[in-house]
This record gives C-alpha cells, structure tokens and sequence, in this order.
C-alpha cells in the first residue's frame, strides 16, 4: 500500500482507520528512518485536518498548529504530539467545543498529546515567559485552518526571537548545561537517554534555535546525518519497547541493533557515541561563537580599547611558529602555509593546549583541507609537539577533540581508529576506550615531576589500551601496536623497547598487589622479570596510577595505591640485587599482635572494627587524612574452617568485603601455637554497621558449628529474589603454577554478590587444602580473589590435583 493509500484509508476511516493505518506505517519493512517518520506525521495531518475540518464548520479565525518535534516533521512511533489550536479571540465557546473535537480523539487512541489553546498574543507573552514554549514555536508549521494566522504567529515569533537573542541564548545555553549535568554525556554512557544527555536531540535542537537566532551558526557538515541517526536509535527503541522512552537500556541494546539491521549492541552504542560526539562538539563551538558574539555586542571595540579593558578586536598574538591567537582562539597565522608545513596540527594543538585556548572550528577545517602527511620516523619536533600537548593537562581534551573531530587523529595515528568511540561494558569505566587514553595522559601528566622519562610515560599512558581495537588480550596486541607506532614517531629502539613493555605489563602492578602474596619472593621476582630496570619500574608505577585514577573512583584508592607502593619498594629491592631469597614474615602491628595473643590465651576469636584512615605506606599523615573505609581485624587460633565462617557471617550482617588479606602469624617465644589474622575492610549494605560483640559472638558459633550460616543465606535469598538484570559471565576459576615456589595459587574470577567469599571458602575446605594466604579484592561488580593453598603437609600441590580443586571450584560457583 502507498502512502497516499494509507492517507486515503485514515482519512476515510475515521479514528480507526488513522489507528489501522498507523499500525501498517509502523510495520512496513521497506520504510524506516526519515521516510516512515514523514510520513507518519503526513499521516497524522490528514487525520487532524478531517477532525478540524468536521469540528471547525463556521468557525473563522483559528488554525491548528503542530510545534516541537511534531512540528519538524519528526514523529517517532510513540512520539507524543505538540499541538497548539490558535485563535483570533472570536468565538470562544466555539474554539472549545472544537478543542474537545480535536484532544479527546487522540486521548482515546492512547496518544501522549501535549496541548494548548491560545491566541497570537497568549502565545507570545508564553514564550516570552517559558523559554520552552518559545522554542517549541520556532518550529510551528501549519496543519489545517486559517493559514494566514499561523503565518503570522510564525513571522512574530521569529522576530521575537531574534531581538530578544541577547538575553535568551544565554538562557538557553545555562538549561543545556543543567540538563548535561543532570544526564551526563551521551557519547560516554552505557545506558544513555537519547533526548536529554549532552549530544542528544535537545542539544540538537538548541542548535537549530541559536541557527534560528541569526546571531551564530552550527558548523553544520555531519550535524544533520548525526541527528538522523539518533532519531533513528529512537524509533527503533520505540518500536522494540512499545513504549515512549528514549532511554537506550542494556536489556534493550541488543534488539534495538537488530531492528536496524546493525551487527551488535557494540556496534550501536558506537553510532550513538560518534553521532553524540559531533553534536557537542557542535555545541561546543556554535556555543563558543555565541559568547564571542555577545562581547563584542556588549562592550563597542573602540571604547574598550581607550578604557583599557583588554585588546582591540582582531589584535593577534603570536603563540607558536605559524600560530597566533585571537579573539580567545587559537588560529593559525596569516603566513602559516599549512601544506608545505606538516608539522603545524601538532604544533598548533600543543599551543592551543598549553595556552589554555580553543581551537579554531576554521583552523583545524584549513589544517584537515590541505596539511600534508608526516614522514616516517616522525621528525623530532613533531614528537616533541605530541607529548606537549599530552603533557598539558586537562586543556588537552577539547584540543584533542577538536583534532579528532576533523579527522586528524586518526591521520597521525591510524591506530586510533579501532578505539574511537569504542565502548567498555564495565561498570568501573567511566569513559569510551579513546577517552580514557586521553584522560590517563592527562593524569600522566601529573606525574611528569617524579618520572625520568615523562615523555615515555605521556605516549604510554596514550596508547596502554590500544590493543582494546584487537581481538584477544588487548595488553599482547597493545604491546604490537606500542611498538610500530613508537617506531613511527620517532623514538629510537631502546626507547621504543621501554613503551611497548610498559604498554604490555601496565595492569601488571595492580594486579599483582592486590591478587598476590607480596611476601612470597616468587611474586616479587616474577614482576622484576618482566619489568626488566629500575627506569621502566618508576614508569609503570606513575602508569599504573594514572590508569586507574583515569578509570573511574572504583578504580583507585588509597589502599590501592598503598599496595602498589609497597610491591614496588620491594621490586625495586630485588632490581638492585638486595632482595632475600626466603619470605621474612612482617613484623605485625601493635594491635595485630594484641589480638593474636588474647585469642592465643582464650582459645577463641578476637576482633576490631574501627574506621581505617591511615595514609599509603611512604607517604605523611595529612592534616585531614583520607578514610579507606572500615578495617576488621580478626584473629583466629588456626583450626579449619575460618575463612567460610567469618565470610559468612559477615555476609549474613549484610556486610560488604572490599578487600580481604588472611596469613598466619607465628606468635612470640613461649606462646604456644599459631594464630590466623585477617585484615579486611568492609562496608555496610545498608545502615550502619553491627557491634563488633554480636559479630563475635555469631563467629564462635560458626566455628563451633551451631550456627548454619548456609541455610540463614538461603532464606534470606528465598525472602529477598534478585532482580532482574544484564546476566553476568560465567565464574572462572584458573591455578597459576609460576606465581609461588610455597603454594599453589588459585584465582576466582566472578561476578560479586553476598555470601561470594562464603561459597569459595567452603569449597576450598571441602578440598582438604590448607590456606596459606589469601588475597580478595572488589572491582565494581567484579570480584577477583586470589588463594595460597597447599596441601595437608604444607607443600604445593600436586598438577592435577590443583586442577582438580579449581575445576571443583568453578562448578560450585557455576552451580
């Protein structure tokens, strides 16, 4: 059926027919995107245009109105519908009864219908008042009635606009920058709301206000296909939903790609990010060009210039060979001869980055339009421009986003490429995997005081998760990548040796601290090994933080970077030839040795639960010291069973593990026996958190046997059912032989959830394996926990029967 035939059907129908129509619109294959959405809002004029019609007979002055995005054109399946019914202010009890003729049509179909009645002048004094309304009218388009009166209300409130601009895209602006707090950056999120986050149509739309403005444009090449293909994500969450939401939720991502014929959920999500990455950028530039507009409107050049107020409109100051700036921009220079000079984006950009300074929307266009290409190596100065600019801070972002958007990025590094706008399913990432390249060199940078070779950290820190583009473990094909692209910019084979192993082992550090046993010098030496010299640790160190702090506050903490410190004092230990070959137990503290010595007395465990505000190993108390949450220190006599028992008591008060350590600790001459000490820091679910006299009390009876820790955690998920939600990857359980010469070390990667710590604990006692040591750590939703085992008689255990124990192990958590 044509469209004419579907008009036909609707208009002939009445509201069944425009229902049945509608239907057949909405389920045609062969028409998507901005056809369908034409005509369905033709579809939907025919409709209103015999309803006005039959309604309207003898009633002279009034018209009806579409407005917003109804009045674009741009009708979504479950779009509601703007309709402003305008009159002279005649016949008012006709313009009513023709109001119910109109609304409650649309109401019984189920319609969102957001309406209004008014004259010329109502209207205008509304928009004048609700900033809303008046760019839900810049878009008023004619539906059925007295044309001359929509045209009119057009005409003045195009006017309108357009005086009153000085004051209200200033407004206008301030509502983009509350909603963009509110909703965060589109181009960034995993579930993000199409309409409303920053780069979403409401920015979208703003621009067509402040185009409407004559004051400032849009650039607008890419603007229009960006706003095509978020509305056509829209239609296709419409169509998948059945309802009005423009929130892309994960659950959705999947059926949203298919219905638009994509690949994956990946692969939308990276439309949307680089659709919503043009419109700020757009924004970002119309919005610069705004306030450039509105000072030199305020302030008249040559006034300001006698009062001294700052420099003469167009006065250019040099900043870089080829680079002025001017008017706040950074611009290039009138003898700047970008295609005999392939150096200038670089140069241009580490001035602009330096200088604090937007780049020019024309300059970059010009350096995209006619620079040529880099040689191969690069030439010195273009390395030395490249890591300025990485080395600047956080102006380095708006500068990089202005060279990517032009395409200039991935002109200079074709790498780039397969990580733009790339997603991370991982609710630790704030950023896309480009972005958090950028703001790990941004957070490199501040490092540079404390590295020999900041500039092998700046271009590390840029390219640590390149291999991210690649299939397999992103750090191997990183370390491929790492390697040509240093070559290419010009560092010698040495230099380029030190990037790729710091691109190869940056996860090295952490992982190693926070899942390993530091006192065992097999971890120590395994980490020496790879790192290779006392330079490339002090680089991995700063690396290694800067990575984490760029991720996100999950990421990074005090703790963290305490154990970090600590392995890599004793890496460096072992670099210089000072490390001993057998583990020296730590001296415990003061309170650890207390405790060891009343439970060594009584028989029975100790504990203390006390917030932990103590600052990272090597650095000075702060006079306001930074919490790290609350420290449960436990001592035990050794016996078995102790790590389910306290895990599942802990779970049963609803507390949290973040971090957990477990080591035996031999106790001073004359004391007999041996004592178990953990050293966790917890948090509470919900409220505050319980004495540490009932945590005490419940742990002597778990270990004792009268407590059925078990079965309280099963009622207690009977009660409270998990809601549903984005089904996590199977548990995986994996032995690593090398990691210890004194135990065999069995890793547990899984999704975190209460009672976790509890189910491992018990499997691993129900292994008959010692524990010698553990190490859990809490990453977001992700827990990965590392276990010291040995077998009866203290010694490692044997292949099989450690692989027989983490297959048992997977099966438990997988069960």
């Amino acid at each position: 059926m044509t469209g004419t035939d579907v008009q036909k059907e609707a208009e002939d129908s009445g509201p069944s027919g425009y229902a049945a129509a509608r239907l057949r619109l909405l389920t045609e294959e062969t028409r998507s995107g901005p056809p369908r959405r034409a005509a369905l809002a033709d579809l939907t004029d025919e409709w209103l245009t015999g309803l006005f019609a039959a309604g309207a007979e003898g009633l002279r002055g009034a018209s009806l109105v579409a407005v917003g995005g109804y009045g674009r054109g741009e009708l979504s399946p479950r779009s509601d519908l703007d309709l402003l019914l305008l009159h002279d202010g005649g016949d008012t009890k006709a313009v009513a009864a023709l109001a119910d003729r109109l609304w409650y049509p649309v109401w019984d179909l189920g319609l969102d219908l957001d309406h209004s009645v008014r004259t010329p002048a109502e209207a205008r004094k509304t928009a004048g008042e609700d900033l809303k309304v008046q760019l839900g009218l810049l878009d008023a388009r004619h539906i059925a009635g007295d044309l001359g009166l929509t045209a009119s209300l057009r005409t003045a409130v195009l006017a309108d606009w357009r005086n009153q601009a000085p004051k209200r895209l200033p407004e206008l602006q301030d509502l983009c920058a509350e909603r963009a707090e509110r909703q965060g950056e589109l181009q960034y999120l995993l579930e993000p709301d199409l309409k409303e986050a920053r780069g979403g149509l409401r920015d979208a739309t703003a621009l067509r206000a402040v185009a409407a403005s004559w004051l400032a444009d849009a650039p607008r090449e890419g603007l229009a296909d960006a706003r095509r293909r978020l509305l056509d994500v829209r239609d296709a969450l419409h169509l998948a939903t059945g309802r009005a939401t423009d929130r892309l939720a994960l659950q959705e991502q999947d059926q949203v790609a298919a219905e638009l014929g994509l690949l994956d959920a990946d692969t939308l999500l990276r439309q949307v990010y680089e659709a919503a990455r043009l419109v700020s950028y757009a924004s970002d530039v119309t919005w610069r060009e705004v306030g450039r507009v509105l000072r030199s409107r305020a302030v008249r050049p040559r006034l300001r210039a006698m009062l001294g107020g700052g420099k003469p409109a167009g006065e250019r100051s040099p900043l870089a060979e080829g680079v002025v700036e001017q008017d706040g921009e950074v611009v290039l220079a009138r003898a700047a001869r970008p295609e005999r000079d392939p150096v200038l984006p670089l140069r241009a950009a580490a001035a602009a980055a330096q200088a604090g300074l937007p780049l020019s929307l024309y300059a970059v266009r010009r350096l995209a339009a006619t620079v040529r290409p880099l040689p191969t190596p690069w030439p010195a100065e273009a390395r030395e421009q490249l890591v300025t600019l990485l080395g600047s801070g956080r102006p380095t972002i708006e500068v990089w986003e202005a060279l990517e958007a032009e395409g200039l990025i991935t002109r200079l590094l074709p790498d780039w490429e397969r990580v733009r706008c790339r997603p991370q399913r991982n609710a630790v990432h704030l950023w896309t995997v480009d972005r958090h390249l950028i703001e790990t060199a941004v957070r490199a940078s501040e490092f540079t005081r404390r590295v020999s070779r900041p500039d092998l950290l700046l271009v590390a820190a840029l390219l640590h998760d390149i291999g991210k583009g690649w299939p397999g473990d992103h750090s191997v094909a990183g370390e491929i990548i790492a390697k040509d692209v240093a070559a290419r910019i010009g560092f010698d084979r040495h230099d380029v040796t030190v990037v790729a192993t710091l691109v190869r082992h940056h996860l090295l550090l952490i992982d190693t601290a926070t899942r390993r046993d530091l006192e065992d010098p097999a971890t120590v030496r395994s980490v020496a090994e790879a790192v290779g010299s006392q330079g490339t640790l002090e680089l991995l160190h700063a690396l290694t933080e800067a990575d984490a702090l760029a991720t996100g506050p999950a990421a990074w903490s005090s703790w963290r970077g305490s154990l970090v410190a600590d392995l890599v004092k004793r890496v460096s230990a072992v670099l210089a030839g000072d490390a001993p070959d057998e583990p020296e137990e730590a001296a415990p503290t003061a309170e650890q040795e207390r405790l060891a010595l009343e439970a060594a007395a009584t028989g029975s465990p100790v504990l203390s639960l006390r917030a932990q505000t103590e600052p990272p190993a090597g650095q000075e108390p702060s006079g306001d010291p930074e919490p790290l949450g609350v420290e449960l220190l436990i001592a035990v006599p050794d016996q078995p069973g102790v790590l389910p028992a306290v895990a599942g008591v802990l779970a049963m008060h609803r507390l949290t593990v973040r971090t957990a350590e477990l080591r035996s600790l031999y106790l001073p001459d004359g004391v007999d026996g041996s004592v178990l000490l953990l050293d966790w820091r917890v948090a509470a679910e919900y409220g505050s958190l319980p004495q540490a006299a009932r945590l005490r009390s419940d742990l002597v009876r778990a270990l004792d046997g009268s407590l059925d820790i078990a079965g309280r955690l099963a009622e207690r998920d009977a009660a409270y059912p998990r809601r549903r939600g984005v089904v996590a990857p199977a548990a995986r359980v994996s032995v690593h032989p090398a990691a210890s010469r004194l135990a065999t070390v069995i890793e547990v990667r899984s999704q975190d959830a209460p009672g976790l710590l509890f189910r491992i604990g018990r499997a691993l006692e129900d292994a008959s394996v010692r524990m010698r040591s553990a190490h859990v750590s809490t990453l977001g939703a992700n827990a990965v926990d590392a276990f010291y085992v040995t077998g009866p008689e203290g010694a490692p255990l044997p292949g099989d029967e450690a692989a027989s124990v983490a297959r048992k192990l997977e099966e438990t958590l997988r069960g």
